[in-house]
């Protein structure tokens, strides 16, 4: 246990100190008796032996009150102290396509939801190999027919799990479509804000977060044919503002996709559409590197390599969080307080 300010004990001194004046201050009995002789001899009563206590309990709620200002804290859990790091976007497609199977660990699902989950364990860890990026901004932008920014950039990772929740495949044909030049271009921009704020900080004083490099990682399974902007486009406004673009090109082996019908289950083929050209030609542009993931496995191998290249040095590591222990010794303080009050009034009340 720590305590925050613990000059307050020299309060304890004074305990002392009101007892002596409790003492000079008590008035001597007023009545007179021509002797005492017998009265010594009658011995006390059960109350006569406990009339300390209501004394006791005054002296010992001022101790714990002294001691709540004494704001006793206790260091409950590590926080990582951050200064530097990589800002990373993640930009995942999330149109009809994505729909079509893949294995999970032995379990049958749907290419997002294993993109999903194998990102999960890149920015927050697993078991093996990924240790996490605590030290790096993280955000997450999704597409289809338009790109949205499911995460802003944040260093809050404790919030990312649930933002990785809410992306679902898409709903209605109106929505589905491949848009990545304008999601790539969303997250380039998105990326150079975000340094602008941090310059802006910097100038003003400000204790700022130092970005060492950025990246996007881009993950499709398909080819463009939605939106503005084409991919070298977003590409070319990537490679200006200095951002590496890791491209991940979802398929290129067999798929299937399940579908229920009153008659069983049935197996279809997926549709492979996959433009690896392109996504090949972004990374180049970039300086980053094309990937080609056809199960979860290589999909990990794929986030192992990445987590290895963009690597930062921390120079702070961690601190204690202490949390403030005062209130049960302020609820002591008022329990015995009410307590010696009750005790006054009752069993040991005095007459004038």
């Amino acid at each position: 246990m720590h305590f925050e300010s613990p000059w307050s004990f020299l309060l304890l001194l004074l305990i002392p100190v009101l007892l002596w004046i409790r003492h000079r201050r008590a008035v001597p009995g007023s009545v007179h008796f021509p002797t005492i002789a017998y009265a010594g001899k009658s011995g006390q009563s059960i109350r006569g032996k406990f009339i300390w206590i209501p004394l006791f309990l005054r002296v010992l709620a001022l101790v714990f009150l002294v001691i709540a200002l004494a704001r006793p804290q206790t260091g409950t859990e590590q926080i990582r102290d951050v200064t530097q790091g990589i800002a990373i976007e993640m930009v995942v497609d999330r149109s009809g396509s994505m729909g079509q199977e893949m294995e999970y660990r032995g379990e049958k699902m749907n290419r997002l939801e294993v993109v999903k989950r194998v990102f999960r364990e890149f920015a927050l860890g697993n078991d093996d190999d990924l240790k996490g990026r605590p030290s790096d901004l993280i955000g997450i932008i999704s597409f289809a027919r338009y790109p949205d920014t499911t995460c802003p950039l944040t260093l809050a990772h404790g919030a990312i799990p649930a933002f990785i929740d809410s992306i679902r495949l898409v709903q209605t044909r109106e929505e589905d479509g491949t848009a990545i030049g304008d999601a790539l271009a969303l997250a380039a921009a998105r990326l150079e804000q975000v340094d602008e704020t941090i310059a802006f900080q910097r100038q003003r004083g400000e204790v700022a977060y130092t970005i060492n490099s950025k990246v996007i990682i881009l993950l499709s399974d398909g080819e463009n044919n939605r939106g503005k902007r084409s991919p070298m486009e977003a590409a070319e406004l990537a490679a200006k503002w200095g951002i590496k673009v890791y491209t991940i090109a979802i398929g290129g082996g067999d798929s299937q996709n399940t579908i229920q019908t009153p008659f069983g289950v049935f197996q279809l083929p997926g549709r492979q559409g996959v433009d690896t050209d392109a996504m090949r030609a972004i990374a180049e542009k970039t300086k980053g590197a094309f990937y080609q993931a056809e199960d979860e496995k290589s999909l990990r191998t794929i986030y192992e390599q990445i987590d290895k290249m963009e690597k930062t040095e921390i120079e702070s590591i961690k601190f204690i969080d202490y949390k403030e222990a005062f209130l049960p010794f302020v609820y002591m303080t008022l329990f015995l307080i009410g307590l010696e009050i009750l005790l006054r009034e009752t069993l040991f009340r005095r007459i004038p």
